[in-house]
């Protein structure tokens, strides 16, 4: 008896396939949290070197004064907290704001909420001067508005670690339903000998945003569109909870988590298509231009004071003319070829080096830190899931090897498993936890 023949795979399948795809899973699960971690690191970081030259930046002692800031903006439609007020009070606050929730989006703390106050925090003081920015403050400025709309908190974050143990608690919940007193326990959820919580911070959280965001809005200090979208924001926020506090397994929730889904996927390719379009302009611009073609741009940054850290270490550079030379035709050479080395992948990754080391030396050579560190955060999008995941085992063994040599008590993670587990039992958790993240989607070209 013949074997029935297959049907062929047409195109409408394969478009069947992919739109199961984007809708099934949040893609890039670990690139977007580097991307997360990376911004607000380097936010972060830069509000507290400038914390002595805050006022001179974005304060009342800046040379763009708050009254040219706010003819700015009222003819831009810019959005920044900041011309609220031109009090000094005002200011310290929304700084320590900026600072707070920089350090709490890093560490992926109410991450989806965190992402929206992350936002407003950069929006206000960069918007509030905007001529004081540079290249890479352009570069955090989108990726912040991005990071809004994706799912960034899913690993690497205090919110991937509350759901593992509050499905651990789950487990322990469902197993101590029916009693050996034969009394059904399914309807105590408040308890603490064991097993479910209940999570009263998010919805308090989402309360007193809503009773702040309803002030604002009787201020008319907003325009129309930052009206609609935070409201847009808060609602859906209030709408996923209800949806996953009463009926987890509805279709309200597998509604909520295809709209969710999609809304990551696009943001992550905007993010890369964002990538991709820094680094084609840029190399295009500089075949234009004339230093860049006789080789000899790279030479002169070097030689100006302001993009001099280290002297000796300029000056050693400079006297190389063929290193110059090498510099200048290699910079323009991977910055233009980069965006056509995606669908390859190998050459993608020697390309993807190439450039996180370009900006690594910059950051040492012509003293940009923080430009080299939000142009590292963005290339981080293209790194292979692989490395990823190897970089996240790595980082745990290394935090194992510590709590291994200091008092438990002394570290967040040194605690005693969830529910009272045991070891064995915890130990098969994490494994089943690492057999589904690597079932996450490879983007970003991943080797």
């Amino acid at each position: 008896m013949s074997s029935p023949k297959k049907r062929p795979v047409t195109r409408l399948d394969a478009l069947a396939r992919g739109l199961q795809r984007v809708t099934a899973q949040a893609l890039g699960p670990y690139q977007t949290a580097v991307v997360r971690i990376g911004f607000a690191a380097t936010w972060l970081l830069f509000l507290l070197r400038e914390l002595p030259h805050r006022n001179e930046l974005y304060g009342p002692d800046s040379p763009w004064g708050w009254d040219m800031a706010r003819q700015l903006i009222s003819e831009n439609d810019a959005f920044t907290v900041l011309m609220w007020s031109d009090a000094q009070l005002w200011f310290e606050f929304v700084y320590s704001f900026a600072v707070l929730t920089s350090a709490l989006f890093l560490v992926g703390w109410r991450t989806r909420t965190m992402s929206v106050l992350f936002m407003i925090g950069v929006l206000s003081l960069q918007n509030r001067s905007i001529f004081m920015g540079d290249g890479g403050d352009n570069v955090i400025h989108l990726m912040a508005i991005y990071l809004v709309f994706t799912r960034c908190g899913q690993v690497w974050s205090l919110d991937a670690q509350r759901q593992t143990r509050a499905r651990a608690d789950d487990m322990t919940y469902a197993d101590g339903v029916n009693r050996a007193d034969g009394v059904n326990r399914a309807d105590d959820a408040d308890r603490t000998d064991g097993v479910r919580r209940v999570d009263r911070v998010g919805p308090v959280l989402w309360a007193v945003l809503g009773i702040a965001l309803a002030l604002v809005t009787g201020m008319d200090e907003l325009g129309w569109f930052w009206l609609v979208l935070f409201w847009g924001l808060w609602a859906s926020q209030g709408l996923w909870w209800a949806a996953g506090r009463h009926a987890p397994g509805g279709a309200q929730r597998l509604l909520l988590d295809v709209v969710a889904n999609l809304a990551h996927n696009a943001a992550l390719l905007v993010i890369m298509v964002e990538a991709c379009l820094i680094y084609a302009t840029a190399g295009w611009y500089k075949i234009q231009g004339s230093r860049w073609q006789d080789g000899t741009a790279v030479y002169y940054p070097l030689n100006l004071d302001y993009f001099s850290p280290w002297p000796a270490l300029s000056d050693l550079l400079s006297s190389h003319g063929v290193m110059i030379m090498i510099i200048t035709y290699g910079t323009v050479l991977v910055q233009v070829a980069f965006p056509f080395t995606l669908l390859n992948r190998r050459v993608k990754n020697v390309l993807l080096t190439l450039m996180i080391c370009e900006h690594a030396v910059i950051a040492v050579v012509l003293g940009l830190p923080f430009f080299s560190l939000a142009m590292i955060a963005a290339d981080a999008v293209f790194l292979p899931t692989s490395f990823l995941r190897r970089l996240g085992t790595w980082t745990a063994r290394a935090r194992g090897a510590l709590s291994a040599r200091l008092p438990l008590s002394r570290l967040p993670w040194g605690s005693r498993p969830a529910s009272g587990r045991t070891e064995p039992e915890t130990a098969a958790q994490g494994g089943q936890s690492a057999q589904e993240s690597a079932e996450h989607a490879r983007v970003g070209f991943g080797a």
